[in-house]
């Protein structure tokens, strides 16, 4: 054991800068994995706990103020109902900022679907204007208990008595109106009514579904919301995060195992001499391969401590979404498990890899085995041979042909070198679709940049005239939207009629064509893989007591809705019912115009009588995601720089035999180190063509699954710049070069007793 521990001393004085990268790559790596776990966690926990402790709807009805909810308690599947409880639609206004809300009137607290109150109280008959506001609406209108809400338009005021935690879909900007619950009395004038049901099985949410909207028919029907849909918005960005950082994370372990299997099996065929010497002292195999294995272990699990150590000291201070959610993860009670099963895992894989290349090293015999004095790929190629006597220099040409001399062990080192390449041209590629986002929405299902709502007070074409007066307003496409059960009666979609036959929305479309006759509309991925149809089939689904049949001539990016949306002309709606007016009206700007500026100005020309909110952008949920790209980026950076510092390694003492032979033939110590570089620089070279050759489809496939399952769609996914491809290139072969002139010099100008030593 004294022999062995004083081995591997010797080798990691040798190998210091080894060592030391390898320890970041690993703490890199089980970071990423770390804070992964911790956003999955963050994703899933927190709503969950929050529907468990307030026995959440499994469905949530909302229907006219007539339908007859008692009868639900009497479906088959039902455990219990709760409600119905009038609604009304408001807008509240405080410190600036409006926002859509859904007034719910309950002397006391719902037996289902309880608000959990964060802070202040809840309702009492004392304060008969009283409001309690849903914690997600609470922080747009930027109000705490105490705090009065206006509605505009009316001199009506509201006091904030409580915020509290609900299960049921949390507010988001002109797509879902926060939740405010009220004393009966405070709704004066409802429009409808909610009922939340609790199913003896969840599995069967669909069927009660259907069930619910048969017994109360579907013009009572306004909407339907499931716990699923529920969840699926609650986790959001949060578990897209965590599954890009845990797809990097594992890619850069395999790249990590990778890059530590050919580095022990680089030193090994440079040291079988050593090893031979250990073994005719005494060593077995056994304690030959415990020397790499153990001394690679402790290297993993060096770096597997220092990033468990500091995730836990420093990861719930980091800004934003991250540190928020390992401060959550902490506090969740598998959390020491995860942690310890997390960092376990990847030193043990890491050990695997290290194992395999180890048990090389212990069938190395007593006796070294003569070097064969020429390379078993043989002579210089037809092509190598007409370069020389083409006058070009014979560095390059050595060194190419050095490069791939031994095909198995050169594609080994080529694929080695590019598996960390090809990880980083796929964060690259998520990073430009994120900026893609941002710099053309359009492009991305975002072609308007406000949404504005008038009230009845003003007429279609007052309401257009006030918003195209503005001077940055380039286009105001009227429409409107409303929820529609689908086939099956099992769900609602969002049905939308966005501007007119002369005046067309630009929808933004992925596949098939615009939606321009009668009865022609585009869908979201998400309709399609609901309804399981596709383009060209037709679809009929119900609003109110109304069938609409439409048929499905393109498909749309729809980062809304879970892309549970049919859009079509609201011409096409007006044909079904002649008296349909807009209710809302999508802004286009031109181009550089602030959509924050434009609303304040619509505001206040407004005089009360306008809504105006601006488009929620998915890209901004996801903007924590440019700092880990960056980070992992570094992680696989160092990972590279291992596996080259190994391919140099070994170019070099596989050139040992060889420099008494370019001696001969009259080559400088300045050509020789030229070989070695040209060697490094070709196979770093053939790396990055395999990287992007292989990288950029598998990030657009990779971006644009992830767009389909989130109900986007495909067609999202944008590759990185050709500049910055060649920037990457550059960098990693100019990188090679230099990293190989040092060592590649000193081979070159061995002395003669050296060479000959080195040969033998």
């Amino acid at each position: 054991m004294r022999a062995t521990l004083r081995w591997a001393h010797s080798d990691l004085r040798t190998h210091r800068g080894e060592a030391l990268f390898l320890v970041l790559a690993t703490a890199g790596i089980v970071a990423s994995l770390l804070l992964a776990t911790a956003l999955f966690e963050y994703a899933t926990n927190p709503w969950q706990r929050i529907f468990t402790q307030a026995r959440g709807a499994h469905v949530t009805l909302h229907t006219t103020a007539p339908a007859d909810a008692t009868k639900l308690a009497g479906l088959d599947g039902v455990e219990s109902v709760d409600g119905p409880y009038p609604t009304a639609a408001v807008t509240l206004a405080a410190r600036g900022s409006r926002a859509s809300a859904e007034l719910r009137g309950t002397a006391e607290q719902p037996g289902i679907g309880r608000p959990l109150i964060t802070s202040g109280r809840w309702l009492d008959p004392g304060t008969p204007d009283g409001v309690v506001l849903e914690s997600s609406l609470a922080r747009a209108l930027l109000t705490t208990p105490g705090d009065t809400l206006t509605v505009p338009g009316t001199a009506r005021t509201l006091t904030v008595v409580g915020v509290a935690d609900s299960a049921e879909p949390r507010y988001r900007s002109g797509e879902q109106p926060g939740l405010v619950w009220a004393l009966p009395s405070a709704v004066t004038d409802p429009d409808g009514q909610v009922t939340g049901l609790r199913l003896t099985d969840p599995a069967d949410t669909g069927y009660a579904v259907q069930r619910a909207v048969t017994v109360l028919g579907a013009g009572a029907i306004g909407e339907v919301s499931t716990w699923q849909q529920a969840r699926a918005e609650a986790q959001g960005d949060n578990r897209l995060l965590g599954q890009v950082l845990g797809l990097f994370g594992l890619g850069a372990l395999v790249a990590a195992g990778f890059a530590v299997h050919g580095a022990i099996s680089t030193r090994i065929r440079g040291h079988l001499r050593d090893i031979s010497v250990l073994k005719a002292i005494g060593f077995t195999p056994g304690q030959v391969v415990r020397v790499f294995l153990l001394q690679h272990l402790c290297y993993a699990l060096l770096g597997a401590v220092a990033a468990a150590a500091l995730t836990e000291a420093l990861g719930s201070g980091i800004p934003g979404r991250l540190g928020e959610a390992v401060g959550v993860w902490q506090g969740l009670p598998g959390h020491t498990l995860a942690l310890f099963v997390v960092s376990v895992g990847a030193v043990l894989f890491i050990g695997a890899t290290t194992g395999l290349a180890a048990w090389r090293a212990g069938r190395v015999p007593p006796v070294p085995v003569p070097r064969p004095a020429a390379p078993e790929a043989g002579g210089l190629t037809g092509v190598a041979r007409r370069a020389l006597g083409a006058r070009v220099p014979p560095a390059l040409v050595l060194g190419w042909h050095k490069a791939f001399t031994r095909r198995p062990r050169a594609l080994g080192t080529v694929a080695r070198l590019a598996l960390p390449l090809l990880l980083i041209v796929v964060a690259l590629s998520a990073w430009a679709t994120i900026d893609r986002f941002h710099s053309s929405p359009e492009r991305m299902g975002l072609p308007t940049a406000l949404s504005v709502r008038a009230d009845a007070s003003l007429s279609d074409g007052e309401a257009r005239a006030l918003l195209e007066r503005d001077p940055q307003v380039a286009a105001a496409h009227p429409g409107v939207e409303v929820a529609a059960l689908v086939p099956g009666q099992t769900a609602t979609i969002a049905l939308r009629g966005y501007g007119t036959h002369q005046e067309p929305y630009p929808f933004a479309l992925a596949e098939g064509r615009a939606a321009h006759g009668p009865d022609e509309a585009v869908a979201g991925q998400g309709l399609l893989d609901l309804l399981h149809v596709q383009i060209g089939d037709w679809v009929r689904m119900t609003v109110g007591d109304r069938p609409q049949i439409l048929h499905i001539v393109g498909r749309s990016i729809e980062p809304e809705n879970a892309g549970r949306v049919i859009s079509t002309s609201l011409d096409t709606l007006r044909g079904n019912d002649p008296d349909l007016r807009p209710t809302l009206y999508q802004l286009r700007l031109d181009p550089g115009a602030d959509p924050r500026t434009v609303a304040d100005r619509l505001t206040r020309a407004g005089g009360g009588h306008l809504d105006v909110h601006t488009a929620t952008n998915p890209a901004d949920g996801l903007s924590p995601l440019r700092v880990v790209a960056l980070g992992l980026i570094v992680v696989l950076a160092l990972i590279g720089l291992i596996e080259l510092l190994t391919a140099i390694g070994g170019t070099v003492r596989e050139g040992e035999r060889d420099l008494l032979a370019l001696k001969a033939i009259g080559l400088s110590p300045r050509q020789i180190t030229a070989i070695t570089v040209t060697a490094t620089s070709c196979t770093a070279l053939a790396a990055v063509l395999v990287a992007t050759a292989l990288g950029l489809p598998l990030a657009l496939w990779l971006i644009d699954v992830q767009g389909r399952s989130s109900g986007i769609g495909a067609g999202i996914a944008r590759g990185p710049s050709p500049v910055l491809l060649l920037l990457l290139g550059t960098a990693a072969v100019l990188g090679a070069a230099v990293l190989a002139v040092l060592p590649a010099a000193r081979a070159a100008r061995r002395r003669l007793a050296d060479t000959l030593t080195a040969v033998a």
